[in-house]
């Protein structure tokens, strides 16, 4: 009976196991199916991508000034990587790498015996087409279920690619330390120089990072780099990849002699590249609102710009002498922060730009987000719309002692040389505060408004102050208005990007500037012929004393509190605006004038942004004459006017020209008349009233 239930039991329990077996067997048939079907998808899928690659910024003449990126990666084809780094790697990581299919068989055997002799892991047996698979598809569990995925998956990828596309992605991918993502990367960063040119002894320095980048780093453990180093040498001398003279070089070079120096680093590496901060932050957020920010810090942009890096040094140059200089005349405090921008009235390319004394300290852009009182650099767009509603250069305003009319009363500003009458010329030469308000309503604030708005100043009072730059503006805005004055009166809006191309070369933006008439070429002439007076004989006359001798015109502006100080001036070629203030407005200093604070700084900068420049002006439009006008009437004049020798050379607008001069006659004066003076291109330099 005990026999009997002995085998029923045993019969029952063998049914049992059978059954267990079974579904165990199934379960286990069904996950390698289903392993199987996501292998094949992800098969399927398999590409080659390097990763996240780096936007780099360029300036006109092709250098980097900056970069943007998620992963500082710079991919270059397996060609332009050189033998020695590529024999470095795969004596480092996979020697046998050309001749298995994905999964190296003979070294899985090798790493397992070394491994169960110590007892743990001390060899790896991953391929390299193994360890691309496992960082750019699979995740990082230890489960053999991933490790049959790796396999299949390594080889699917070879079959789909094949090995010398496997090592250039993987070269490309492979992380190197101190955040440089591939080869390229990696030896600009460390050897100042490209994949192309790396030699023997930097390959294995590089391979030697590969298996522990973030643990070991060439700078703080150069002695196990260099452990690590001398074995991959030795390995690629074992392999044939080195000859025995080069190998024991290259075992006896230390590691750091190797490396570039920071002056090569900073010169070659984009990682450092900051060239123009100002600037380039201003690139990378037109970049961020154009592409979005993920494309532009990992779609491996190319963003050429108009910045003109020498020109960049010699504005903060400029602006930091300047700065400098001014801070042995303040007390301690707040810093006194200056601004200066460039830009090439043909084109409106911005070609330098400084937004402050230090972007490290303040990254606020005080040339494009800071708004300030321009002063009198206002008045020249107050005289341009007079100019536009006929007047002339030399046309007298008189009754300047009177008050002017506004919402809060009667008005009369003050000044410094201030008279009843004056022209127009000697009003703007001289910056008379009272000759712009009376000018400002004879020509009408909607007029004067209207042009300011079409030369890009906008959101301005409508009040008679404005005359005197009550408005707040941008020096990059107001730079650009002046830009109008010598290109004809056409407006080329500021551009900062040229263009914009994706990894593989084609154009997917064009930043190019489209040009719109806001002046006459007879208002613009006309005006560049007076700004050029205040140059030459007026408040920017400090340009004239420090040196700076090219034709040029400009216009200082100082509020009324000394707290900012503009100057912005051009020449044919180049405008340049100058801002210096405190970021919370106070005075600069005593009689802090425009003229002492401001002008000095564009005048360095223009000096040294200009050498070589021709020492030509602006040509007279077909719209404009030139006349010889009568000092004491200003009417045209006479033989009789120029015995009096009061008699200048001035400009008109064709049909715009004064009468002739009613003073002088053959009945005011006896003498016989002077012969006709020709004009001449000379420019004097006569140093103004004080």
């Amino acid at each position: 009976m005990r026999a009997i239930n002995f085998i029923h039991v045993r019969n029952i329990l063998i049914r049992t196991l059978l059954v267990v077996v079974s579904i165990a067997m199934g379960f286990v048939l069904f996950r390698i199916h289903q392993i199987k079907l996501e292998v094949d998808e992800a098969g399927n899928r398999l590409n080659l991508e390097f990763g996240p690659q780096t936007t780099l910024v360029y300036d006109s003449k092709g250098r980097v000034i900056s970069s943007l990126f998620k992963e500082h990666r710079m991919p270059v084809m397996l060609e332009n990587m050189s033998e020695p780094l590529q024999q470095a790697v795969l004596a480092a990581e996979d020697r046998r790498f050309y001749g298995h299919n994905g999964v190296d068989l003979q070294r899985i055997s090798a790493a397992m015996l070394a491994n169960v002799r110590r007892g743990r892991i001390v060899q790896g047996a991953s391929t390299i087409t193994q360890q691309f698979v496992r960082a750019n598809v699979l995740d990082r569990s230890r489960t053999y279920g991933r490790k049959f995925r790796e396999a299949w998956l390594s080889h699917r990828l070879e079959e789909k690619f094949g090995k010398k596309a496997i090592l250039q992605a993987y070269l490309n991918h492979v992380y190197f330390g101190e955040g440089y993502y591939g080869v390229q990367a990696a030896s600009l960063g460390y050897f100042g120089k490209p994949a192309s040119e790396i030699t023997a002894v930097e390959g294995a320095t590089l391979a030697a990072l590969i298996n522990r980048p973030s643990g070991w780093t060439i700078r703080k453990t150069p002695a196990r780099i260099r452990d690590r180093r001398d074995w991959v040498l030795r390995e690629m001398y074992q392999d044939g990849f080195l000859g025995a003279a080069t190998f024991g070089t290259a075992i006896a070079t230390p590691v750091a002699s190797t490396l570039a120096t920071e002056q090569q680093r900073a010169e070659k590496d984009p990682l450092l590249a900051m060239t123009g901060p100002y600037f380039s932050s201003l690139v990378h957020e037109a970049l961020f609102e154009q592409f979005g920010v993920d494309r532009a810090l990992s779609g491996g942009l190319r963003v050429y710009t108009t910045l003109d890096a020498d020109v960049q040094k010699f504005a903060e140059d400029s602006v930091a002498k300047r700065l400098a200089e001014l801070d042995k005349k303040q007390r301690q405090g707040a810093p006194l922060q200056a601004a200066l921008v460039a830009i090439e009235p043909s084109t409106g390319y911005v070609r330098a730009l400084v937004g402050g004394r230090n972007f490290a300290e303040s990254p606020f852009n005080r040339a494009t987000d800071a708004k300030r009182q321009p002063g009198s650099a206002f008045k020249p767009f107050v005289f341009a719309a007079a100019l536009e509603a006929g007047f002339s250069p030399g046309t007298t305003i008189d009754g300047l002692d009177g008050y002017v009319p506004s919402a809060q009363g009667a008005y009369l500003p003050g000044g410094e040389h201030e008279t009843d009458s004056t022209t127009l010329r000697s009003a703007l030469v001289h910056s008379s505060n009272r000759a712009a308000v009376h000018l400002l309503q004879r020509v009408g604030l909607p007029a004067t408004i209207d042009l300011a708005n079409r030369v890009g100043l906008e959101e301005l009072p409508s009040v008679p102050s404005l005359a005197l730059g009550t408005g707040e503006v941008s020096l990059l805005n107001l730079t650009s208005a002046y830009t109008a004055f010598a290109n004809a009166g056409v407006l080329q809006p500021p551009v900062t990007i040229l263009r914009v191309e994706d990894p593989d070369g084609r154009v997917i933006y064009r930043g190019e500037s489209v040009g719109r008439r806001v002046l006459s070429e007879s208002t613009a002439y006309l005006m560049a012929s007076m700004l050029a007076d205040v140059v030459n004989h007026g408040t920017g006359y400090g340009a004239r004393q420090a040196g700076f001798r090219l034709p040029a015109g400009g216009k200082t502006g100082s509020t009324d509190d000394h707290a900012d100080a503009w100057f912005i001036g051009f020449t044919p070629r180049l405008a340049a605006g100058v801002w210096v203030g405190f970021d919370q407005p106070k005075m600069i200093m005593r009689r802090g004038f425009a003229a002492v604070v401001a002008v000095p700084a564009w005048t360095g900068f223009m000096k040294a942004a200009t050498v070589g420049n021709k020492p030509e002006w602006i040509d007279a439009p077909s719209g404009v004459s030139h006349i010889r006008r009568c000092r004491a009437s200003g009417g045209l004049a006479n033989e009789y006017c120029e015995l009096t020798g009061e008699v200048d050379d001035d400009y008109v607008a064709i049909g715009r020209g004064p009468d002739t001069c009613p003073l002088h006659s053959s009945t005011s004066l006896t003498a016989t008349p002077a012969p006709a003076v020709a004009p001449t291109m000379t420019i004097s330099f006569t140093r103004p009233p004080q």
